[in-house]
């Protein structure tokens, strides 16, 4: 794995944001999340080369692009970055129907997530 899966796109004003978007064709959805305004950002069809990803408030974090990375195995691989001098934020969650994610900071402060993803069917 180690492949950038998923983005998120900070915004002061999300529906101005996600107004933008749309002028590529993206198809922007309420991810449903409860306690949290997270808007998915569908960029396209599944057979084309690219990501989807989200829309968030910036609030969430002062970097205005989060990269996510899948990982085969999320607890090691946690392990493993802060042994690089890499830091965790926060606690793994668990995503219904999604698998294990986890936020944290490279040696120089960027913010990026880890994404343990549920095997496919």
């Amino acid at each position: 794995m180690g492949r950038v899966v998923h983005f998120e796109i900070t915004a002061d004003d999300v529906g101005r944001a996600k107004k933008f978007y749309e002028v590529f064709g993206w198809t922007i959805s309420n991810s449903g999340m409860s306690g949290m305004e997270y808007w998915l950002a569908k960029t396209g069809d599944e057979k084309d080369m690219g990501i989807d990803g989200a829309i968030m408030p910036r609030g969430n974090s002062k970097q205005p692009v989060i990269n996510t990375i899948a990982v085969d195995d999320l607890d090691e691989m946690m392990k493993k970055v802060v042994e690089a001098g890499g830091k965790i934020k926060g606690k793994k969650q668990n995503i219904p129907g999604i698998g294990d994610f986890a936020y944290a900071f490279d040696t120089e402060g960027n913010q990026f997530g880890m994404l343990q993803p549920l095997p496919r069917a």
